[in-house]
């Protein structure tokens, strides 16, 4: 691929429009906007002048309702020589062009797993892909050339290529990413009217629900109303979930034996049932999750602090395999959780401490 053509200059157009820039790809920048198009030229991403030909892949990075619009566009003036969406649902964008008679040999559906709460071409980056799954949905009808350029676009992205059938892929990203966000929505809505006493509470729980939440509100209806029915009938089964639970919160609070272990029991269920559904998920580099020691550290909130624990770990010859970090309310302060294997807890804990710092047990 030696030129690409950049239809959307929104976080995920200009992070694409960016990563093949830096792989020496020309690549030629437009948006309905025009400001942000310049916006996403000037931050490195290409040009924002029309090319002078047809070049190699167009990429669509538009909103999934109108998707469907500019690519029939780009396909009837010829722009490129193969063509791709990124939006985050695929069966409907393809049945619109399908409906419109189009030839769909140069066109493939592809949708990268990554994103951030914030939007626009200011948050792109050039690596927001970098070992995330990319997935392709081919068909029977795809142009081997148009399979190998999107092939090309993964790799220059640094992503992971997983191809799917179109439908399959949009229940499982109702399931793994519209549902979760929705109730991330509801879990973050119950915070907004509630005292100040209440909020002051909030620990890194309520931060991890609800940090998706933050995620802008009209980009979010669009790719709910691109999937809504897939996301409905994932937001039935919770419901009814969550209608059991209630009922055996109700149970516990009863001065009836039998029905406190009743309560118990289904509590019980719905919790045992999300440990079963949380050990599915994917742990680091997308292998099956292990178990990790974590070792506490207590830190001021100052600058050089994190870098120094780091260092320290790697003088102690412990790899660090994940981190949290808990920030104190009202203080100048916060927990760093460091997981590590379990049997370089030990090790790390103590050399950790004979440099002065507080672990808590």
């Amino acid at each position: 691929m030696r030129t690409a053509l950049v239809i959307g200059t929104g976080l995920i157009g200009t992070s694409a429009a960016l990563a093949l820039s830096q792989r020496g790809v020309t690549v030629h920048l437009a948006d309905h906007d025009a400001e942000q198009a310049r916006t996403a030229a000037a931050l490195g991403a290409g040009t924002d002048e029309a090319p002078d030909g047809p070049v190699d892949l167009a990429i669509v990075a538009a909103p999934p309702a109108h998707v469907a619009d500019v690519l029939a566009d780009a396909m009837r003036r010829g722009v490129a020589r193969g063509y791709l969406d990124v939006a985050s649902v695929k069966g409907g964008p393809r049945r619109e062009l399908e409906a419109r008679g189009l030839d769909l040999t140069a066109y493939l559906g592809t949708h990268p797993m990554s994103g951030r709460e914030k939007s626009g071409p200011l948050a792109a980056t050039g690596d927001l892909f970098e070992g995330r799954p990319w997935v392709l949905t081919p068909t029977r009808d795809t142009d081997t050339e148009v399979l190998n350029l999107a092939l090309e676009l993964v790799s220059h992205c640094r992503a992971v290529p997983v191809v799917m059938d179109a439908d399959a892929h949009d229940r499982a990203v109702a399931l793994v990413s519209h549902m979760p966000h929705l109730v991330s929505s509801l879990v973050a809505a119950r915070l907004e009217h509630a005292e100040e006493a209440a909020v002051r509470l909030c620990g890194q729980g309520i931060r991890d629900v609800t940090r998706i939440a933050a995620s802008d509100p009209g980009m979010w209806i669009d790719i709910l109303s691109a999937n809504p029915g897939p996301v409905a009938d994932l937001l039935t089964d919770v419901a009814a979930d969550l209608e059991e639970t209630v009922r055996a919160l109700r149970a516990l609070q009863s001065s009836d034996d039998d029905k406190r272990r009743d309560g118990t029991t289904g509590i019980e269920d719905v919790l045992r049932r999300g440990n079963a559904g949380q050990i599915r998920v994917p742990g680091k580099h997308g292998s099956a999750p292990r178990a990790y020691e974590v070792v506490a550290v207590l830190i001021d909130d100052q600058p050089g602090q994190l870098a120094r624990i780091f260092a320290d770990a790697g003088r102690a010859g412990v790899n660090i395999e994940d981190v949290r970090i808990e920030h104190a309310t009202g203080q100048q302060a916060g927990l760093v959780q460091l997981m590590v294997e379990p049997k370089a807890a030990p090790v790390l804990s103590a050399a950790l401490r004979d440099r002065g710092w507080a672990i808590r047990q």
